[in-house]
């Protein structure tokens, strides 16, 4: 009887182990992703080494890790309410940020401002950007005559801003959509373009008739 129990202790204590020894290895084996690099963070402070795609090791629990993408991605900012000179608010539905995070600046970037850095340096200066430029300009300047330059300038803005801040961020390029503007507004320049469409027409007409 001790004989068969003692067999028994031994069978469960093998188990224990085994299973222990399983769920470390589970908790501890990570995969980053190709286009990525791992960061490693033990007790909320980001530790000084960074991974490259593959299966890695870490101290189960104590050890967590992040991967950070490092090829080029497209941020999309969503729904900008901008202000005009004139107080006309209008709402630029989405803004595209094609965006490149060098590998060797990940550390330095996720130090600063975490991994989740596009919302810092990406998502709050578009907004920021927008507004100041809306603030300066009159509704029809934003929404007709400098319309094909906001992409250009807005680009140029976010770029000076992460040489400074951030230089291993570039910005490779920016699409904004037309903005939304009040429903009477958009009729009147409906309306109007309409006006100088009819225009255009007879005065061409007139010129063929002469």
């Amino acid at each position: 009887m001790p004989l068969r129990l003692s067999a028994l202790m031994e069978h469960i204590l093998i188990g224990s182990v085994l299973s222990t020894m399983f769920l470390v290895f589970q908790y501890s084996l990570h995969k980053i992703e190709e286009g990525h690099t791992g960061v490693y963070f033990r007790g909320g402070a980001l530790l000084p080494i960074t991974s490259q795609p593959g299966y890695h090791m870490m101290i189960p629990l104590l050890t967590t890790h992040r991967a950070v993408q490092v090829t080029l991605q497209t941020d999309e900012v969503k729904n900008v309410p901008c202000g005009t000179s004139g107080g006309v608010m209008i709402y630029f539905d989405r803004i595209e940020v094609v965006n490149h995070l060098k590998s060797d600046s990940v550390l330095d970037i996720v130090r600063n401002y975490t991994a989740d850095y596009d919302k810092t340096l990406i998502f709050n200066k578009v907004h920021h950007e927008l507004n100041q430029f809306c603030s300066s300009h009159t509704l029809h300047e934003v929404y007709i005559d400098l319309f094909d330059q906001i992409d250009e300038n807005l680009k140029q803005a976010l770029q000076k801003d992460l040489l400074e801040m951030a230089p291993g961020l570039t910005i490779q390029a920016v699409r904004v959509t037309k903005p939304k503007i009040p429903e009477a507004i958009r009729k009147n320049y409906e309306l109007m373009e309409g006006e100088k469409t009819q225009l255009l027409i007879a005065v061409q007409h007139q010129k063929v008739n002469l």
